[in-house]
């Protein structure tokens, strides 16, 4: 091993870590899971459909060691059921990456109920709720010089103002920005760090609708590095977050965005 590899090992290895990635089936979930299984991380990924979790993980087996759990994390039940299935398998939890999310656009005279009740409870109230049922696993993770760590997908929606009418899905983003500062807060006696990555435009399911009605170049046009987050944007960033470079990093909310969020 030459010293530039054991530099890299010692600032920014996650091998060995077990990891749970929420919504990790696609997407910027997909692309966080496989940048963990690839560093050499035991990853765990969950989504509420049992056939593309297996799905997911059997394609990120090749890499490494990702296994399916299914779950629909809009309940706080479904996420106490969630973390009974990780503590039957592992006696620590080292990171959780509260991923999975919900977006509803609908015009504002027309915005529903169910809707706004949808994206709360999967975007707010799930990784509470989450956090809150792997609390002994984190708490068995940690160390004041190797602390556990959460991260969650937030978004620059809840940065700056979209100009899409998404009201709930922005909203929910800045009430998750500001509740991973607090549980940054409440959870750094216990050697927890809470961390947010809120991402710019990645192409994605979720963002093809609006890809196709509005074309690329429309689209990035207000984004200062023209081009869209990627997998590996993604990947590299939490994986940092979870190494030991980032283990004196908590309540931030980091963009992942080309600039949009941080310079306009």
């Amino acid at each position: 091993m030459t010293t530039t590899d054991s530099a890299l090992c010692e600032f920014f290895s996650v091998a060995g870590k077990t990891v749970l990635v929420t919504g990790g089936s696609r997407g910027i979930g997909l692309a966080i899971a496989e940048g963990f299984v690839r560093a050499g991380a035991r990853v765990y990924i969950c989504s509420r459909s049992e056939d593309a979790c297996a799905a997911a993980a059997k394609e990120l087996s090749r890499y490494g060691e990702c296994h399916a759990l299914a779950a629909n994390l809009s309940s706080a039940e479904e996420c106490r059921s969630l973390a009974a299935q990780i503590a039957e398998r592992e006696t620590r939890l080292d990171v959780l990456v509260n991923n999975a999310g919900a977006i509803w656009a609908e015009r504002l005279e027309e915005y529903p109920e169910s809707g706004w009740d949808k994206v709360f409870n999967l975007n707010v109230k799930g990784p509470f709720f989450l956090v809150q049922s792997l609390l002994p696993l984190l708490k068995a993770a940690a160390a004041p010089e190797r602390p556990a760590r959460v991260i969650t997908v937030g978004s620059i929606d809840g940065l700056h103002i979209p100009s899409h009418e998404t009201y709930a899905y922005s909203s929910s983003k800045a009430a998750v920005h500001q509740l991973s500062k607090h549980l940054a807060d409440q959870l750094a006696p216990f050697s927890i760090t809470v961390n947010v990555i809120a991402p710019g435009m990645f192409n994605s399911k979720m963002l093809k609708g609006t890809l196709e009605q509005h074309g690329e170049e429309t689209m990035l046009a207000p984004v200062p590095l023209k081009r869209f987050a990627n997998g590996t944007d993604m990947a590299g960033t939490a994986i940092f977050l979870a190494s030991p470079a980032g283990s004196y990093i908590t309540g931030a909310v980091l963009p992942v965005d080309g600039g949009t969020a941080t310079t306009l």
